[in-house]
């Protein structure tokens, strides 16, 4: 008879953040795939639990997968845990959910933390409709794509971001999308938990003036009502107006310049020479 195949979510910070049932399935299973299994003996050790543990992250999912299939189908219990949350979202666990489907393996999902959930719900946006796109590529042309996508959006929107990349895809979104209402969310659920609420230009401004920036990230959107992209807000600006626009958000001259130029569909030095008139 097949194994079972748990998806088991766990904390996103606070370590007493999951329940009864996950630990307990933690406890029974014969083995527990781990995105990162020196950070998961750390929840392990915290509840006493003693498990064998493999090792079962983006790099390596494919060649995993195919061993952890094996095993359930020769009859033992995996439990699949990320560093943080449900497996799935943003993290391992889909192909192998794929693969389980196509050889009859049951899968049962261990419910607890999801960090885009308890973002949404603290934000004060709409909670209603929402669309979740995780990580935005990192690849300009997709980048660009997906942006463009959201910008069509007509409700609340969340987004994962890294600290190293956080006022970039802020400064995408003030040009794709437009100055919209944000809040990010960080750290959640940890002693530094933070909301942060206020249009997209003043927000860049913000974490430009941070010596530092740490954490992680949550990105939510209000797209509920029509919004207009940046680049059709300044459509009809003249050059000198568009110099002002893009200032404000403080956008180095160089920066302004290219933009300019990207909008007015003509070379940079076109507009490099204007400004030095």
């Amino acid at each position: 008879m097949a194994g079972k195949l748990y998806l088991v979510a766990t904390p996103i910070g606070n370590l007493e953040d999951i329940s009864y049932r996950a630990i307990n399935t933690l406890k029974n299973v014969d083995l527990i795939a781990a995105e990162d299994t020196r950070h998961t003996l750390k929840l392990l050790n915290y509840y006493e639990i003693s498990k064998p543990l493999i090792s079962y992250h983006r790099h390596n999912e494919e060649v995993r997968s195919d061993l952890l299939i094996t095993k359930l189908i020769d009859g033992q219990n995996i439990a699949l845990v990320t560093d943080a949350g449900t497996p799935g979202i943003s993290d391992p666990g889909e192909e192998i959910v794929k693969e389980a489907i196509l050889n009859n393996i049951e899968i049962i999902s261990i419910p607890g933390a999801c960090a885009l959930i308890n973002a949404l719900i603290c934000s004060g946006l709409n909670t209603k409709t929402f669309a979740f796109y995780g990580f935005l590529p990192l690849n300009k042309k997709n980048r660009k794509n997906v942006l463009d996508r959201i910008s069509k959006e007509d409700k609340t929107i969340i987004l994962y971001e890294a600290p190293h990349k956080i006022i970039k895809t802020l400064e995408d979104i003030l040009e794709n999308i437009g100055d919209v209402n944000c809040v990010i969310a960080k750290e959640l659920t940890k002693i530094h938990e933070e909301f942060i609420r206020d249009k997209i230009s003043i927000l860049i401004n913000e974490f430009k003036q941070k010596e530092s920036i740490k954490g992680e990230y949550i990105i939510l959107l209000d797209l509920n009502e029509n919004v207009i992209s940046a680049r059709d807000e300044i459509k009809g600006k003249t050059i000198e107006e568009q110099y002002k626009f893009y200032a404000s958000q403080g956008i180095n001259k160089n920066e302004i310049i290219k933009k300019i130029a990207k909008n007015k569909n003509v070379p940079k030095n076109e507009i490099y020479k204007l400004f030095i008139k």
